[in-house]
């Protein structure tokens, strides 16, 4: 089952995802705005429930930024080997992981444009896999921590390169501006280790292939990034963590490969699916 939130007309929905359409579960969840709600109140696993023999509601649809409410994305850096010697610094594995905040507006949905602003062009793509937490906890061990999750998703966490470079000690800057990035399709609850331990995650421009690894080989796995963010926050249902991207973005090329309006971005992993989006200038 897929869960994903979807615009029609004027109206935002979320529900479920069918190979005819959207169910819109709104009305099941009279408590709750949105999918975020859900899930932050614990009622992640009745949507499957309510969504039921229901006839599709929205055969046709647009998908939004599956949790465009999200209050708190953190997003891990640096986390494979190779992506580590992209910086040509010679420096080791460091000992712990890199981490920035993210916004919610500074994503949107699939199939719609990640959005290029006029003050820079350096727009470079990122494909990631998504954890969504379902349950909360602090200092969580690693043997515990699928536990915590409730679903995963997809990331393109596109970013301004230039920047990045703006300040000596953070790279906020570059990391949010509006509509740069993408998550989504939709949200596939976590059921089975296997969907992330044996992950293959891969990112085609124009059908190019630019990224391929696979998440076992994450120099800091997803049950220790859990672990580690639980020991300074509390992770609370709702929460998303952008786990990491592999080598291959446009930066590292010679010359860099940024995108430009007209490119089309595919972030793939078996299980959950393909996110995809389109560049666009921002009109301004």
């Amino acid at each position: 089952m897929r869960f994903a939130t979807f615009v029609s007309g004027e109206e935002r929905f979320f529900g479920a995802i069918t190979d005819g359409g959207a169910i819109a579960l709104n009305q099941e969840f009279p408590e709750h705005d949105s999918l975020y709600e859900v899930i932050a109140a614990g009622a992640f696993d009745q949507l499957a429930e309510a969504a039921g023999d229901k006839p599709v509601t929205h055969p046709d649809f647009a998908y939004d930024m599956v949790m465009p409410d999200a209050r708190r994305i953190l997003c891990v850096g640096v986390n494979f080997p190779d992506r580590n010697a992209e910086y040509k610094d010679g420096s080791a594995q460091p000992e712990y992981m890199s981490l920035f905040p993210r916004f919610a507006s500074g994503f949107t949905g699939h199939d719609r444009p990640l959005i290029r602003p006029p003050e820079n062009h350096t727009l470079d793509y990122e494909g990631e896999v998504a954890i969504v937490i379902g349950k909360a906890g602090r200092r969580i061990p690693q043997q515990d921590a699928y536990d915590h999750i409730a679903a995963l998703t997809l990331c393109n966490e596109g970013t301004i390169r230039d920047w990045v470079r703006h300040a000596k000690f953070n790279v906020t800057q570059g990391k949010n501006w509006d509509k740069s990035g993408a998550i989504g399709p939709w949200l596939v609850p976590f059921t089975d280790a296997a969907q992330l331990d044996e992950a293959r995650l891969q990112t085609r421009v124009n059908g190019e292939l630019r990224q391929d690894d696979t998440l076992n080989r994450m120099m800091f796995p997803i049950r220790r990034e859990i672990e580690y963010i639980s020991t300074f926050m509390t992770l609370q249902p709702g929460d998303i963590i952008v786990t990491g991207t592999p080598t291959g973005a446009g930066a590292r090329f010679d010359p860099p490969k940024y995108l430009a309006p007209g490119d089309v971005v595919e972030v793939s992993v078996d299980g959950i699916g393909t996110l995809r989006n389109t560049v666009e200038d921002e009109k301004v």
